[in-house]
């Protein structure tokens, strides 16, 4: 597939943005916006069950993983906040079930400092699936599937 193909390719897949009518597709929806905004605190612990498990798979990024509690996905969002100046998640399909909603969802986040050999301002992308499970309205598992476009300086 040449260059021009690819990016028409990803262009065709990128513009659905109509989902199917589901209560927690709308909160995971919400979810995903107010990370966009870096929330901390009550604003992102809100959307969490008490006994909230996230699962981020080995990535470039992450390449052992890791498995977070509520607290803990505190301290990730304000790392998160540190190390980027600008995010954003843009979800382009979602399809729940019961208490279970997937995502794809496309990342870029900005470098506020440099990242090994990519330098402050460089644009990060990673194409994701993520997985969630509710329970009393609140999110009790999420699974992130990340795939980072590749760490090449610009």
């Amino acid at each position: 597939m040449s260059e021009l193909q690819q990016t028409q390719y990803q262009q065709t897949q990128f513009q659905q943005t109509e989902f199917q009518q589901h209560p927690l597709i709308d909160l995971a929806v919400r979810y995903h916006g107010a990370v966009s905004r870096f929330a901390l605190g009550d604003e992102l612990a809100a959307f969490f069950h008490e006994d909230a498990i996230h699962h981020e798979l080995p990535n470039a990024l992450c390449p052992d993983g890791a498995v977070r509690d509520r607290a803990a996905l505190g301290a990730a969002a304000e790392a998160g906040r540190k190390g980027l100046s600008d995010q954003n998640f843009e979800v382009l399909n979602a399809v729940a079930a019961e208490d279970r909603v997937a995502l794809e969802v496309l990342w870029t986040g900005t470098l506020a400092r440099p990242l090994g050999d990519l330098p402050a301002g460089h644009v990060l992308r990673a194409h994701i699936a993520t997985f969630l499970t509710f329970r009393d309205g609140k999110i009790v598992s999420q699974r992130n599937y990340d795939c980072y476009e590749r760490l090449i300086p610009a």
